[in-house]
């Protein structure tokens, strides 16, 4: 049996290094904050500015469905045939306009100029699914950064132990046993701190993607990841059913329907038809036995389609329908966006008790048995094998305490931007078309 052990006051240091306290990381000349990479990802984003010419290209079409239709001009001849009295017939130039009648033009901007505000809305949910995903992934590359920089530091002095470990070898000091171990641990630690590494690296390609900046390095990242938010279910939903687009947009589509309904009905009162004009006749008349042409006269027609057989009762009918769809629509989704939340909420309890009782309990406890085999160590109360694994359980434990953090921050995110995932998924709202018929 050794009589003492010059190792133990290596791991001494490694729990010191390991332990949790509220400065986590170094403070960086140079940090990036939240903001910074959401002002880029609003600027650069490409579903940014799909979302804004969708809302321009529904802009243009309720200007265009306001607009008067264009009139007619024709060439008129008439009566074209030879001989002395006709001498080749009648010529000139007339127009045709339609009148639209009942405000039905007035009722197809209004259709048109909701069909904007609807799509107006889904740009909005889409400026939120992007920020959303900025503020996921960089909590995601926070909790990266601290695990590199623990596992860094475990790397460090599980290497430093393995040298002393080797020295006191040579000289007899240390057991085989202690020094396999040592090798052991410390080529695991590697291969934790690579793993780190590569998930650094992951994450911050993804969130070079979505701030559309492929050349987007891993660099400090300013934030405190422990200081977690408190989240209330029933204020959360009464918040999200304020502000949803989604439910919004659901709402304005039910006066785009209804609208349209009424559009619809209108279609049975028929346009007027005007058309007229000014034409030269050559036909030569007898007056007071002298014969001229006619000469020039005018010449008018107005019509208007009488509804017997087509009275738009078909469409009138497809209105109604997509009316009750509407006001459907927006119970659905209201129902839709109560069920995610709670899904959604449900995680993040669970991942905000977790971190609570790693904090609180867990990890305490953990340090303290990792305490007291170093301690039985240094006193040749127990074996070296038993303070690593005392030593890889708290480690496990860290690791678990920062998913379930992350975990609670990315859950927040999204329940505090309005249940909405996607930064790179162009989300096209179905109910604006792309023409008007």
């Amino acid at each position: 049996m050794r009589r003492h052990n010059p190792i133990a006051p290596v791991f001494a240091t490694l729990l010191a290094a390991i332990a949790m306290n509220s400065a986590w990381a170094q403070a960086p000349q140079q940090m990036v904050t939240l903001e910074n990479l959401e002002r880029i990802a609003l600027e650069r984003n490409p579903t940014i500015g799909q979302a804004k010419a969708a809302v321009d290209a529904a802009a243009g079409l309720a200007k265009q469905a306001g607009l008067y239709p264009n009139p007619v001009l024709s060439a008129v001849g008439e009566e074209i045939a030879g001989g002395p009295i006709i001498r080749g017939g009648e010529f000139g130039g007339g127009f045709q306009q339609r009148i639209v009648t009942a405000g039905k033009l007035g009722l197809s901007r209004k259709v048109a100029e909701q069909e904007r505000a609807i799509t107006e809305q889904a740009a909005q949910a889409q400026r939120q699914r992007v920020l959303n995903a900025v503020r996921a992934l960089y909590y995601q590359a926070l909790s990266d950064q601290y695990r590199i920089q623990v596992r860094a530091n475990l790397a460090r002095l599980a290497t430093e132990a393995v040298r002393i470990s080797g020295e006191l070898a040579n000289v007899g000091q240390a057991d085989q046993p202690d020094l396999l171990a040592a090798e052991v641990e410390a080529q695991r630690i590697q291969l934790e701190l690579a793993d780190a590494r590569n998930r650094q690296e992951r994450t911050w390609r993804q969130l070079g993607a979505v701030v559309n900046d492929p050349s987007l390095k891993s660099v400090p990242l300013a934030g405190d990841l422990e200081t977690v938010p408190r989240l209330d279910v029933d204020q959360a939903l009464e918040v999200i059913y304020t502000e949803s687009p989604e439910l919004r947009a659901a709402g304005i589509d039910v006066n785009r329907a209804e609208t349209a309904l009424t559009r619809a009905k209108k279609e049975v009162i028929p346009d007027l038809l005007v058309s007229g004009g000014v034409r030269y006749n050559r036909e030569l008349l007898s007056d007071a036995g002298l014969q001229r042409p006619v000469g020039r006269e005018g010449f008018f027609d107005i019509g208007i389609q009488i509804p017997i057989f087509n009275r738009n009762q078909g469409n009138v009918a497809a209105a109604r329908a997509g009316v009750e769809r509407a006001k459907l629509e927006v119970d659905r989704t209201r129902l839709s966006l109560r069920s995610r939340l709670a899904e959604v909420y449900r995680e993040y309890r669970t991942a905000l008790m977790r971190a609570d009782q790693y904090k609180q309990d867990v990890l305490p406890k953990a340090q303290k048995a990792y305490e007291l085999y170093l301690n039985n160590f240094r006193q040749m109360a127990a074996a070296y094998p038993q303070a690593l694994i005392a030593q890889r359980n708290l480690f496990q434990l860290q690791d678990a305490y920062v998913d379930a953090l992350t975990s609670v921050w990315q859950r927040s995110v999204e329940i505090q931007g309005l249940l909405l995932t996607g930064g790179l998924d162009f989300h096209r709202d179905s109910s604006a078309p792309d023409q008007l018929q």
